[in-house]
């Protein structure tokens, strides 16, 4: 078992204060920061902020199961973490870290081909569901390669993330003249640049590892994917970081669930921060929500513990939330229980937490 947090932090917002008091101003703007005007991040929170739910009462939900399906194994929640860059820079087992505690509690964990340890390394440190996600930096070979040490690996999926053509302008950086270390050296981002459909469909050719494409932001290229014969449609703006001015995440879930018709699975990510907001994506018809910088504040706080600490306060809020909604298991769920609403707060990366005090730096 990992180092017991219990008593140490009781509400997500704690998580994220420790994580602000662990990490220096240019780490932390890393996380919680987003492209140019950050307008995208924000509509992230405002799609989510102006769903409302829909309860039933008079349900025995005196049992509730939150539990969910990932490629035959069952999981804790219907959540997933996402694959995010330089995780050793938020705590020095990165990568490990982060698969250790998503095995301990039973979700699954997207790696980072931008992320330290080695994937092999990573894989052996954690005992859950694992998909391997890849920035292209390299030619076909580059990418077989890739596949090929995946799978040995024993990975369940292989991940490649579609929307960054180029690399946007993160303008919390620049005005600092900070650059992550791994950004420094970095080459071959023509061949990320060059990626097209033609790409896709010689890795469905040739591979059969389920291929998950990350950054789908349309039903038009949502339709195309299921074409090509991708596995899993994955909705994300890669959380307001990339392209500037975009739609949120859960705005443009419905057009891309009605294209894909069931042919292929739906995920999404985009400021999904407590229980109510996974249960508002399931709600919408994804298959899977992927939480991205709030498992990074668990694990700035306190490691693989703070990690697991996070996943265990999101249980309690997805069942509490279920309970009070009349819901006893996730596949109840549909969007007969939510409905449109105007929102009562301003969107902001932590317009989530309003116990956070935002003092200068936050």
């Amino acid at each position: 078992m990992l180092n017991d947090t219990e008593g140490e932090f009781l509400n997500l917002h704690e998580l994220v204060k420790a994580a602000r008091l662990k990490l220096d101003q240019f780490i932390w703007d890393y996380l919680v920061g987003g492209a140019e005007t950050e307008t995208t991040l924000r509509r992230n929170r405002l799609a989510l902020d102006s769903i409302a739910f829909r309860p039933r009462v008079l349900v025995d939900v005196a049992r509730i199961d939150s539990s969910h399906g990932f490629y035959g194994r069952k999981i804790r929640l219907p959540v997933a973490l996402a694959p995010v860059g330089s995780l050793q820079s938020f705590e020095a087992g990165g990568g490990a870290s982060v698969a250790r505690a998503a095995g301990e509690f039973g979700v699954p964990v997207f790696i980072s081909s931008v992320t330290q340890p080695s994937l092999e390394e990573v894989a052996a440190a954690g005992t859950g569901p694992k998909v391997f996600q890849l920035y292209v930096r390299g030619d076909d070979a580059f990418i077989d390669d890739y596949v090929r040490r995946a799978v040995d690996a024993g990975y369940d999926a292989f991940c490649i993330t579609v929307d960054t053509a180029h690399y946007s302008r993160r303008e919390r950086d620049i005005a600092k003249r900070f650059r992550k270390p791994w950004r420094r050296d970095v080459t071959g981002t023509d061949f990320q640049a060059g990626l097209n459909w033609g790409h896709l469909e010689r890795f469905k050719a040739k591979h059969s590892i389920p291929l998950i494409i990350k950054g789908i932001a349309t039903g038009a290229d949502a339709e195309r994917a299921c074409a090509v014969g991708v596995d899993v449609v994955y909705v994300s703006n890669h959380g307001g970081r990339q392209l500037d001015h975009g739609r949120g995440s859960m705005d443009v879930l419905p057009e891309v669930i009605a294209a894909v018709a069931g042919r292929a699975k739906v995920y999404v990510d985009g400021g999904f921060s407590r229980g109510s907001d996974v249960l508002k994506g399931i709600a919408m018809g994804a298959d899977l929500v992927v939480i991205g910088r709030l498992f990074c504040y668990g694990l700035a706080a306190a490691g693989a513990a703070g990690v697991v600490r996070v996943l265990e306060i999101l249980e309690d809020e997805v069942q509490e939330c279920m309970g009070l909604m009349g819901v006893t298991s996730l596949d109840v769920l549909d969007r007969s229980y939510v409905h449109p609403a105007p929102p009562v707060v301003a969107p902001h990366v932590h317009s989530a937490f309003p116990l956070l005090t935002f003092n200068e730096g936050y």
